[in-house]
C-alpha cells in the first residue's frame, strides 16, 4: 500500500480513537434477535432466510459458536446463534462433529447451510478474528462488529479478511455490521468484504466499512469470473484506499451508499463486469468509478449519483476513470423490487441506519429511518424460477434441428440434446459452457425445457438463455427446468451455464413456440 494512503488511515484512526473506546464502555441498543428481510440479490435464487425457524443458541465465545454448529442434527439444520461479548483468538477453538467443519482462530462457516449469526444484548465484537464462509449457502450475519483482522503479523485470521467468502457460496445476507481495519497491506490487513471462487447472490446492506486499504473484491483474479449477482445498499465506505468494491466479471447493483475519503479509487469495474450504480453520494474522494490498474475493461450504468468534491485522473494506460462526467456504457436489469432514497439525503439516512448497534433501523424509501419489519418472511422475486414440468403443448422444435456449443466432454455429443433420448447427454469440458440449438430458417421460440440426465439432477446452477445471433439475453436464472420468455424469432438459441456444483449433463434441450 502506498505510504500516503497509510498516513491517511492513521490520521483517521487517531481522530476516531475516542469513539472506539466509547463503544466498549457504553454500546448502544442492539436487537434481541435477527430482524428484517434481505433486499437485493440475496432475495432471489430461493431467498436468504438463514436459520429462521431453528433453535436459538446464545454464544459468548468463538468456541461456543462452533459448538452450536456442531451440535445440530445435520449440517443443514436451521439455527440462530445469538452472540454477545468479545470473540477473539483466546476463546475460539476448533470443534469437531458430523454437522460442522470448523478451525482454530477463525469463525468457520464451511460446508453448512441455514445459519444466522446475530449480535444481541450489550454487543458482539469479533476482535482480530474473521468470519470465513466456504461451500455454504443461506447464511445471515447481522448486527456485529469485526475489526483488525490480519493476514500478516500477529495474530492472523481468515487471510486478513473481516468477512471472506469463497468456493461455491450462495445466498448470503450481511446486514448492519461494522467492518474496520487499522491500515493497509503494509500493516498486515487485506479486504473487509471479499467474495471469490463462485460466490453468488449476496447482499451487503446498512453496514460500515472503514479505515482500510481495501474495501473488498468480487473475484480474486481476472480469470476468476464465476462470481456475481451482488447488491450493496445503504452502506458507508469511509477512509478506504480502493476496492469499494473491485468487481471482476459478474453483475453488481450499487445504490444509496455514502462514500467518503476514497483515497485512490472506488468502484473498480473490470474484466467485463457490469455495475448498476445509482443514487449514491460520493464526497472528498478520487476516481470513484471506472476501470483501474488493468486494461481489462468493465462497464457501468449510472443514474442519480452526487459527486461532491471528487477528483479524476486523466485516462491513460490501465487507468480509465468514468468521470469527470460519468456516462452509462451498459444497461443492467435487476430481478427484484427496491426503493431508492434521493441521493441528497443518503449521508443522513446512512448515518442513522448503517453499522452495528443502530437498532437495525432501515430506510423507509423516503429519506427517513424506521425500525425493521417484525415479520422475518422474505419476499423472493427471482428473475426466473424454473421448475420441471410436463412438456408444453405443441411440437418440440429441437427434434431434427442442429446443435453445437462451446465445448464437450469426452464421450458426449452436442447432438444428444436434440435426439429425444434421455439416456444420452452433452457435458461441457468443465463446469460451465454453452449448448445451442439451431435451424436453417428462423423459428419462433417462447419456451425452453432443459432436462438433466438421470443422476445429475440439480447440478446446473446459474444460467443465461440467449438469442445467439443478436446476443440478447432472453432469460436468466438458476437450475434446470422449464423457462418461459417473450416469443422470439431466431435461428439459434444458446443455453449458457455460468455456474454448477459439478459437471452438468444436459440430456435434452427442448424448444417450443409457446
Amino acid at each position: 500500500m502506498k505510504q500516503k494512503s497509510t498516513k491517511r488511515i492513521a490520521v483517521a484512526l487517531a481522530t476516531a480513537a475516542f469513539a472506539a473506546t466509547s463503544w466498549m464502555i457504553a454500546p448502544a441498543f442492539q436487537a434481541s434477535a435477527a430482524s428484517g428481510t434481505a433486499t437485493g440479490y440475496a432475495s432471489v435464487n430461493g431467498g436468504t432466510t438463514g436459520g429462521a425457524g431453528g433453535q436459538r443458541v446464545r454464544a459468548t465465545t468463538g468456541t461456543a459458536i462452533h459448538q452450536a454448529l456442531c451440535n445440530r442434527a445435520s449440517s443443514s439444520t436451521p439455527i440462530i446463534i445469538e452472540v454477545e461479548g468479545t470473540i477473539n483468538h483466546g476463546n475460539t477453538s476448533k470443534v469437531s462433529g458430523d454437522s460442522c467443519n470448523t478451525a482454530d482462530d477463525v469463525i468457520e462457516l464451511k460446508q453448512i447451510s441455514n445459519v444466522t449469526i446475530v449480535g444481541v444484548g450489550s454487543g458482539a465484537l469479533f476482535d482480530q478474528i474473521g468470519i470465513h464462509i466456504r461451500e455454504a449457502r443461506n447464511i445471515i450475519i447481522q448486527n456485529v462488529t469485526i475489526r483488525n483482522v490480519k493476514k500478516s503479523g500477529s495474530p492472523t485470521s481468515n487471510g486478513g479478511d473481516a468477512i471472506g467468502m469463497e468456493k461455491d457460496v450462495r445466498n448470503v445476507w450481511v446486514d448492519h455490521v461494522t467492518l474496520e481495519a487499522s491500515g493497509g497491506e503494509s500493516e498486515g490487513y487485506d479486504g473487509l468484504f471479499d467474495m471469490k471462487n463462485n460466490t453468488q447472490y449476496v447482499t451487503l446492506s446498512y453496514s460500515i466499512l472503514r479505515n482500510s486499504g481495501r474495501g473488498g473484491l468480487i473475484g480474486s483474479s481476472e480469470s476468476d469470473l464465476s462470481n456475481g449477482y451482488i447488491t450493496f445498499h445503504h452502506n458507508l465506505y469511509e477512509n478506504i484506499d480502493s476496492r469499494t468494491p473491485l468487481l471482476r466479471g459478474g453483475i453488481a447493483h450499487i445504490f444509496n451508499n455514502h462514500y467518503v475519503s476514497l483515497n485512490e479509487s472506488g468502484i473498480n469495474s473490470r474484466a467485463g463486469a457490469r455495475a448498476k450504480v445509482e443514487n449514491n453520494y460520493f464526497k472528498n474522494s478520487k476516481n470513484v468509478l471506472g476501470t483501474f490498474y488493468t486494461d481489462e475493461r468493465g462497464y457501468w450504468q449510472v443514474a442519480g449519483n452526487i459527486f461532491d468534491n471528487v477528483t479524476w485522473s486523466s485516462p491513460g494506460s490501465k487507468t480509465y476513470p468514468a468521470g469527470p462526467n460519468p456516462q452509462s456504457n451498459t444497461s443492467v436489469s435487476v430481478p427484484y423490487s427496491y426503493r431508492l432514497d434521493d441521493a441528497a439525503c443518503v449521508p443522513d439516512i446512512v448515518r442513522e441506519t448503517a453499522g452495528a448497534d443502530k437498532g437495525l433501523r432501515v430506510s423507509d424509501g423516503n429519506c427517513s429511518s424506521q425500525p425493521p419489519p417484525t415479520t422475518p418472511t422474505p419476499t423472493v422475486t427471482p428473475t426466473v424460477t424454473p421448475t420441471v414440468t410436463p412438456p408444453p403443448g405443441g411440437d418440440n422444435l429441437s427434434i431434427g434441428a442442429g446443435a453445437d456449443g462451446s465445448s464437450k466432454a469426452s464421450g458426449t455429443s452436442y447432438g444428444n440434446v436434440v435426439d429425444g433420448n434421455m439416456s444420452t447427454y452433452w457435458s461441457p469440458n468443465g463446469s460451465t459452457g454453452d449448448i445451442s440449438v439451431k435451424w436453417g430458417s428462423p423459428q419462433t421460440v417462447g419456451r425452453v425445457v432443459i432436462r438433466e440426465a438421470s443422476g445429475a439432477t440439480g447440478v446446473i446452477g446459474s444460467w443465461q438463455l440467449r438469442d445467439h445471433d443478436s446476443g440478447t439475453v432472453l432469460a436468466s436464472g438458476n437450475g434446470a427446468g422449464s423457462i418461459t420468455f417473450t416469443p422470439t424469432s431466431l435461428r439459434k438459441i444458446t443455453f449458457r451455464i455460468t455456474s454448477a456444483s459439478g459437471t452438468p449433463q444436459v440430456a435434452e434441450f427442448e424448444t417450443y413456440a409457446s
